[in-house]
């Protein structure tokens, strides 16, 4: 039995970043459409490529037939879009009748996170919950946003009911209270569609790799805490058996089934799939169909071809150059799934061997750098900024200080407050800005969560920067705020990590674009875990490093002034040793990458 067999109505496809979630949806998707079924392809995340997969434009104002499957269409939710919409709905009713001031103050407060979230999430429950705006469709198929996004997501009904029920003041950087709560019963609804086996299936996508099956195990535990139960495991991206003699293909093959035969017990009593490594671009219906249909994939077979030669510095040179200025900011940034965590440990540990004092942290509730270094050196000081710990802490301060001279009352009105979901993110920013003042003295290197999140949490410190702005006046000066931090080179270099494939490299671009327009110019690209700079013989992983040079040219052309690769490794990257062994690859990868 697989993932297909026996669907529900629903298909919610979700895992970390990277693993071939939307791959699998689209695959999924088209297979169903190809056995006569009508078919809706969704996608929740704010970095889609559904357009880049099916070769056609597809929007959010409506579902767009996909060329060659005829009972197939698609839609993506635009966050942005639908926050725009939100907010316009709410101010223009009261734009003329309100002072200037007020208005202006519910445009601040309806500018953050919370209220993207439920704008999207108001798109995402109609599509779930009204059979008007579904009622042609046999199947409904959610490629989500990465897991944190995607837990967040699934959470906000919950966490807005109680914040509803019990804020008193009328009013939450959601919006006006009374408008949330008209829209209770259709949350409810949206959750109890998702936890009901007879309508939904979801499946969790993963790879065989230690750390993509940890965040596969917690995102399980999260799911079932909400009373999902109903999960389908699919390991995606195995390496299949050969007769190759290729090293790096035996590793990679070994990796995978040590992998899996250690991950986490929760995940063991999933029912579950594997779908193979395949040596191509997942872009196009016809690789779609070539996924799920053996006599397909038969015929997609690699041949005969030489491994590939690039031409791109190693990440030693960029630690060279971050090394000379002998303090600063590194931000380590991308796609969830790209190898960040990695990446930001190998530059830490790098900066350490050569005696500078580092910090190496995380703002990734997901990432656990402390796993990837067995026993730090005395100038390497290792933690993560905790978001349930911040929050807490937060609430403390908050109620110890605003709190102290409020009476009963007021004190309830504030603990209702802080429940708010905006507070964790405020306090994960505070705990940001204190380790950004660290650099100062020392390099902070830190290692970010994906994308959606790390654009979150740089909105927050630009918030907090333009309020800076508004009330020092005359002293703006002498003050240097954290974004003035993030915006200065000199003080921080933004690394964007990418895998050298379409969609991160694509994804990576547009991650550049947003920080740009706050006014954050990355400082360099790393391309990780690159089959084309580690030399492989294997026919399957040469032809995939075949594929991987014109995104490492892309890269060099057209996004980045300086620019590392990292070799995919084939030892896992724990420990001391094996992350200076990235930053400082050996003589074999050296060869490969200089061709």
């Amino acid at each position: 039995m697989t993932w297909l067999d026996h669907p529900g109505r629903f298909f919610f496809f979700t895992g970390k970043g990277g693993v071939g979630k939307t791959s699998l949806a689209c695959a999924t998707a088209v297979k169903l459409a190809d056995a006569g079924k009508h078919v809706l392809l969704v996608s929740t995340d704010p970095a889609s490529n559904l357009s880049q997969v099916f070769g056609v434009s597809i929007g959010s104002s409506k579902p767009r037939q996909i060329p060659g499957v005829p009972n197939l269409c698609a839609l993506n939710i635009d966050p942005e879009a639908a926050a725009k919409s939100y907010r316009e709905k709410i101010i223009d009713p009261v734009r003329e009748s309100m002072p200037g001031k007020v208005v202006r103050d519910m445009e601040e407060q309806l500018s953050g996170a919370c209220t993207t979230e439920i704008a999207a999430f108001d798109e995402f429950t109609t599509l779930l919950t009204d059979d008007e705006h579904t009622c042609g469709y046999d199947h409904i198929i959610f490629d989500t946003a990465p897991t944190g996004h995607t837990l967040r997501l699934m959470k906000l009904p919950a966490a807005w009911s109680s914040f509803i029920e019990s804020n008193e003041s009328g009013a939450s950087c959601l919006g006006p209270l009374a408008g949330l709560e008209k829209q209770k019963e259709r949350y409810a609804e949206a959750v109890r569609v998702l936890a009901d086996a007879e309508q939904t299936r979801l499946v969790l996508v993963t790879r065989p790799e230690q750390a993509a099956l940890r965040e596969a195990d917690r995102t399980r535990g999260e799911l079932e805490s909400l009373g999902v139960n109903n999960q389908w495991l699919v390991i995606n991206g195995m390496m299949p058996e050969s007769e190759s003699d290729d090293p790096l293909a035996q590793a990679m093959r070994q990796r995978g089934k040590d992998a899996v035969d250690a991950m986490p017990k929760g995940l063991q009593s999933q029912s579950r799939d594997t779908v193979d490594l395949q040596g191509h671009n997942l872009l196009g219906v016809d690789a779609l169909r070539a996924l799920l249909d053996p006599e397909q994939a038969e015929q997609t077979e690699a041949g005969e071809a030489a491994p590939p030669s690039v031409d791109v510095p190693s990440l030693s040179a960029l630690v060279d150059e971050i090394a000379s200025q002998g303090n600063g900011l590194v931000m380590v940034m991308g796609k969830g799934g790209v190898g960040k965590t990695t990446i930001a440990a190998a530059v830490a540990v790098e900066l350490a061997a050569r005696g500078e004092p580092v910090h190496l942290t995380t703002t990734d509730p997901a990432a656990h750098v402390e796993q990837l270094i067995d026993e730090a050196p005395e100038n390497l000081q290792v933690d993560r900024i905790d978001p349930e710990a911040e929050t807490q802490g937060y609430s403390e301060q908050v109620m110890a200080t605003k709190g102290r001279d409020l009476d009963e009352e007021g004190r309830k009105v504030l603990e209702e407050d802080l429940r708010s979901p905006c507070t964790e993110e405020v306090a994960v920013f505070h705990a940001f800005s204190r380790v950004i003042r660290e650099a100062s003295k020392k390099f902070v290197v830190v290692d970010t969560a994906p994308t959606g999140h790390t654009l979150l949490l740089l909105d927050a410190t630009g918030s907090y920067h333009r309020e800076v702005m508004r009330n020092v006046g005359d002293k703006s000066g002498k003050i240097t705020t954290p974004m003035m931090r993030l915006q200065d080179p000199k003080q921080t270099k933004m690394l964007l990590v990418t895998l050298p494939e379409t969609t991160p490299v694509l994804e990576a671009a547009q991650l550049q674009d947003d920080l740009r327009r706050a006014g954050v110019e990355p400082w360099a690209w790393v391309i990780n875990a690159s089959l084309a700079a580690a030399g492989p013989t294997d026919p399957l992983l040469v032809q995939r490093a075949a594929g991987e040079v014109d995104q490492i040219e892309s890269v060099k052309r057209d996004h980045a002034e300086r620019i590392a690769i990292v070799p995919w490794q084939m030892d896992e990257p724990v420990g001391i040793d094996h992350l200076r062994a990235i930053a400082r690859p050996s003589e074999r990868t050296e060869a490969s990458a200089t061709g």
